[in-house]
């Protein structure tokens, strides 16, 4: 963003929002913070982050976010011929977008994973969405899709598929290295496999239920099997 800004002399600002729900938090020209979403547009909306209760988590923590409109038609009444969806969605009163979150410094809101792709390992909460900023940020990477298979010892274990730039190669022991420098322990992946492409919507989002569900293939490397140990 600020190699944009300083090339083409605008000014670029985020936010979160959805289908559903347009805009509901979003940065300001004359106060943002790089790598936030934002802060709620109060005129407009309500917004909190809650656990699976529901219940609104303490400031820092990641919750869910949920929202809803003060002011009438600024978002969907309800999912066409899906009432089931609707209702499961509308909970408690509340729009639940399915997005994790955490609120940080002056109420500014940091995106953390979709709540279906967040890991759990160990006792540990992974966000998929940091794992993967840390893979792409390696010089031989295009891009990578980290998702959940099943540990032997319960929960998740870490999976990153990876699509290389053209004419690039990289051990996997060099990719783990990579990480290891750059995030928790407990986050660093177990199990790499280099693909040509990744699977994806028409709207060019990654299809992370087709990697979930071909799980560990024959083309897949084991960090563990290979006796390669992570620093604590």
């Amino acid at each position: 963003m600020e190699h944009l800004e300083k090339r083409f002399g605008f000014i670029c600002l985020e936010g979160f929002g959805m289908t559903e729900i347009g805009l509901a938090i979003h940065d300001a020209i004359e106060y943002r913070k790089t790598g936030s979403c934002g802060r709620v547009l109060h005129d407009d909306w309500e917004v909190k982050l809650v656990d699976d209760d529901d219940l609104e988590v303490p400031h820092g923590e990641i919750g869910e976010i949920v929202v809803r409109p003060k002011k009438p038609y600024i978002m969907m009444t309800e999912y066409y011929n899906m009432p089931d969806k609707t209702l499961e969605t509308y909970r408690n009163l509340w729009f639940h977008t399915g997005d994790f979150a955490r609120k940080g410094e002056e109420d500014f809101f940091y995106f953390v994973d979709r709540k279906k792709d967040a890991l759990r390992r160990r006792g540990e909460n992974i966000s998929s969405f940091e794992v993967e900023k840390v893979i792409n940020a390696h010089p031989s990477v295009l891009e990578s899709a980290v998702f959940a298979v099943p540990s032997e010892l319960g929960e998740d274990e870490v999976k990153a598929n990876i699509v290389l730039k053209p004419g690039q190669t990289v051990a996997p022991e060099e990719l783990i290295e990579f990480c290891d420098k750059r995030m928790a322990y407990f986050a660093v992946p177990r199990f790499l496999e280099f693909v040509p492409e990744l699977p994806k919507t028409p709207t060019n989002r990654i299809e992370k239920y087709r990697l979930r569900e071909a799980g560990i293939t024959e083309n897949t490397w084991d960090r563990e099997k290979a006796g390669i140990k992570v620093s604590r």
